[in-house]
């Protein structure tokens, strides 16, 4: 590796290059390529273009456009300037061919320009157009290097491009097979995660809770699988990565124990399944169902349609009212004063009948009214109702039982006194 640090080696190299490139440019066969391609890939453009346009308002205009024939009429239309400009390139290599002129120049373009176009088309049914791209340039950066014989040489410069680490050797050859293996494996763990994630999910059998850790503890073992394969592919020893393994474990036990206790928590309450997700929960000032149970959180979303990311922890540690904990049947007191003038009997039994008629009040259990208080300026009296479906949410049913009630008692006379207070008046005697 000593002369690719030496300056005078990249020098003398780029000295070389340029004598050849100058060669090269002022060379008359090779000015007769040069203009070919040009004039190749200009024609196939004049072709390609508007055909492209008049195809595309005929597909437009299709009604299978959305299926597999349509989809691949849609991946073809792009690459129809390769196509004619290969297709140009040929006929002007035969031409030149015919002259006894040189043709190597316009042989390579054609078939640098060949593979692309077989890469784009193999590629081009992968539904991540991300992968798709950069598959299609690894690709063909390699098509292209093996084209132009440049391919064992590069190989072997990026294989002496290399240092030393506790005895190891670690080249750019090697880290970018580690960086293709690793993107590779990873991306093939993931895709099995998603898929068998979808298969958990299916079975019914499964309570949400087991469902959620099954996908999440797959999930995991087949990413840790991944990496290790990776770096036993690469000729690594796993067992240099002890004492990094024993550094991880002291810096998790001072600054990343908050997150270890948010990951253990976590576990646990899918293990105990004291929440789950569909689940109603309040905590501290927050109402709503939980939509999903992560390795670090707990995602509610409010009727407000607010979503809040609740720590673990905060879950095992602190008071959680779970209102669909056994069932989702939940019980109301509502308290409502009226005058001490009232009919307390037909209050209560408007009260109950008017409960009764609110849809998502439900007539068993049936509501009952208690009297609960003499109070200073009114009879206090409560009304227990009962609903199953809390994600809904509480206090609008509520609301709808209290209007419901204020307009019986307006219709029977019934009065919700104000506070009142006697005040007494005494003369003093001179």
């Amino acid at each position: 590796m000593g002369k690719y640090t030496d300056p005078q080696f990249f020098v003398s190299w780029i000295s070389s290059l340029w004598q050849h490139f100058v060669g090269v440019v002022t060379n008359t066969d090779t000015l007769i390529e040069v203009a070919v391609i040009i004039v190749a890939l200009l024609m196939a453009y004049l072709i390609a273009h508007p055909l492209k346009k008049r195809l595309q308002r005929v597909l437009d205009a299709l009604t299978w456009r959305d299926s597999v024939p349509g989809r691949l009429v849609n991946v073809f239309l792009p690459l129809f300037l390769f196509l004619f400009a290969i297709l140009l390139l040929w006929v002007g290599s035969e031409t030149l061919a015919g002259y006894k002129l040189p043709t190597a120049l316009v042989d390579t373009a054609a078939r640098l320009l060949t593979a692309w176009l077989i890469i784009r088309l193999s590629t081009a049914m992968l539904k991540d157009s991300t992968w798709a791209r950069l598959l299609s340039f690894a690709a063909w950066l390699i098509a292209a290097l093996h084209i132009l014989n440049l391919l064992i040489p590069v190989i072997n410069l990026l294989d002496q491009l290399a240092i030393d680490l506790g005895g190891v050797r670690i080249s750019m050859l090697l880290l970018i097979k580690g960086v293709i293996v690793f993107a590779v494996l990873l991306k093939l763990a993931s895709s099995a995660s998603s898929l068998l994630e979808k298969r958990i999910l299916s079975f019914e059998e499964l309570t949400p809770s087991v469902q959620v850790l099954l996908s999440k503890a797959l999930k995991i073992t087949l990413l840790a699988v991944a990496v290790i394969v990776a770096l036993s592919s690469l000729g690594i020893n796993l067992s240099a990565f002890a004492f990094i393994g024993g550094a991880i474990g002291v810096g998790v036990g001072f600054g990343l124990q908050k997150v270890v206790s948010n990951l253990v928590s976590g576990v646990i309450l899918l293990l105990d399944r004291s929440i789950k997700p569909g689940d109603v929960i309040a905590i501290g000032s927050t109402y709503g169902r939980i939509q999903s149970l992560g390795a670090r959180y707990v995602s509610v979303a409010t009727r407000d349609r607010t979503e809040y990311l609740i720590p673990n922890e905060d879950l095992i540690t602190t008071q959680v009212i779970n209102w669909s904990f056994s069932d989702k049947l939940v019980r109301l007191k509502i308290i409502v004063g009226v005058s001490y003038e009232s009919d307390i009997h037909e209050v209560m039994r408007l009260m109950v009948e008017t409960a009764t008629n609110i849809p998502r009040v439900l007539a068993n259990p049936k509501p009952v009214c208690q009297l609960k208080n003499f109070g200073d300026s009114s009879v206090d009296m409560e009304l227990r109702i009962w609903i199953t479906d809390p994600e809904n949410g509480i206090s609008n049913v509520s609301s709808a039982v209290r209007i419901a009630l204020w307009d019986v008692f307006k219709e029977h006379g019934i009065e919700i006194p104000y506070p009142q207070r006697d005040v007494h008046i005494y003369e003093q005697k001179e």
